[in-house]
């Protein structure tokens, strides 16, 4: 498989393309601040396996074990191996992989990199994921909530700031409330304050917000927290990081339905916005947001008051490009209709993503 830009012409690149959209708004990032926005997704998917019931065909769980239980591995270990053994062949490292939550639900999580690469190994990944579960006589999905009793899946994302190759989101020596830096903060409250519109580009689905749902470490509140997986931005100090030190964020709001271009793009635009006002976050939040959900703002929770929130937000228009936002919305506004009117039709999600 050979990833490629769109071309309206040579030398003419297509308005409407994806790449051509985060290359466009990390250009800008890097001319107006130095800087680049690097990012590593964590793949959430489930492994089915087919059975008839009364002569029916049903997907159901590859197996029953337990979040981080190792007899998982006992039955998916060589499906968990060629997949393992194929992105190390497209020096796509992998950073940790380990059962899920959910009933045959796994989680491979990708190494950091610069944003353009990440959302390539994203394709990548799930496409060798997909492909090796197939040759085994399996399907491998990553739809948000392909059961709707089961625990989601997303696709995380982690994302730092780096300067002439160096982090810049922790803070060195400069006063700080949050353990990050002054240009952190201001690019993390510029997409904490846009979240809402962000929605559309790593939701797009009627279906993602049956996964963004309180108490579900899905982050259902327009908040952050330290190390708070509850919250949708949670400032991360992963091991061998200086104690209280933030080395990036995390997204919760950003599935395996996605085009990561897309995503990468509309989060840094808001970064960019967050940078060019110097805007500052909130207190952070700690504990379940629920709990304080009266004090709070819920996130959408639907895909149509997402795009409502999109369409009311002007920034997107000026840097993703005004016809390829109109595309986008427009197609999301066909989604939330054609699953109004197919209430089972996220069934057959799985044979797409």
């Amino acid at each position: 498989m050979v990833l490629a830009d769109m071309y309206i012409e040579p030398g003419k690149v297509w308005e409407y393309c994806p790449r051509e959209a985060l290359r466009r708004v990390s250009k800008v990032l890097k001319d107006e601040f130095n800087l680049v926005v690097n990012a590593g997704f964590e793949n959430e998917f489930y492994l089915l396996k087919s059975i008839l019931r009364n002569g029916k065909e049903e997907w159901t769980p590859f197996d029953r074990t337990s979040y981080c239980s190792t007899s998982s591995f006992d039955a998916a270990s060589p499906i968990l191996e060629e997949v393992f053994a194929s992105l190390q062949s497209l020096n796509i490292a992998v950073e940790q992989l380990h059962a899920e939550a959910g009933k045959g639900q796994f989680e491979i999580a990708l190494k950091y990199t610069d944003c353009f690469r990440a959302a390539d190994s994203l394709i990548f990944a799930r496409e060798v994921i997909k492909a090796v579960a197939r040759k085994h006589g399996l399907l491998a999905t990553f739809v948000p909530k392909y059961a709707l009793d089961d625990i989601g899946s997303g696709s995380h994302v982690h994302i730092s700031l780096s300067k002439n190759g160096e982090n810049v989101f922790m803070t060195s020596g400069e006063s700080s409330r949050y353990g990050m830096s002054k240009i952190g903060e201001a690019f993390m409250a510029g997409v904490l304050n846009h979240l809402p519109a962000i929605l559309p580009f790593t939701a797009p689905l009627p279906n993602s917000y049956d996964r963004i749902q309180p108490s579900m470490w899905s982050g259902a509140y327009l908040c952050w927290g330290k190390e708070n997986r509850e919250a949708p931005l949670r400032a991360a100090s992963p091991p061998g990081v200086a104690h209280g030190l933030i080395s990036n964020f995390e997204i919760k709001a950003f599935d395996g339905c996605a085009n990561p271009y897309l995503g990468l793009a509309a989060i840094i635009t808001a970064g960019i916005d967050g940078l060019r006002r110097n805007l500052s976050l909130p207190e952070p939040v700690d504990g379940d947001p629920d709990i304080l959900k009266e004090n709070l703002q819920r996130l959408p929770v639907t895909l149509a008051e997402s795009v409502e929130a999109l369409e009311k937000d002007s920034l997107f228009k000026e840097m993703i490009g005004e016809k390829l936002l109109v595309a986008i919305i427009g197609v999301r506004k066909a989604e939330v209709k054609y699953y109004s009117e197919n209430k089972e039709g996220y069934k057959d999600l799985i044979f797409k993503y």
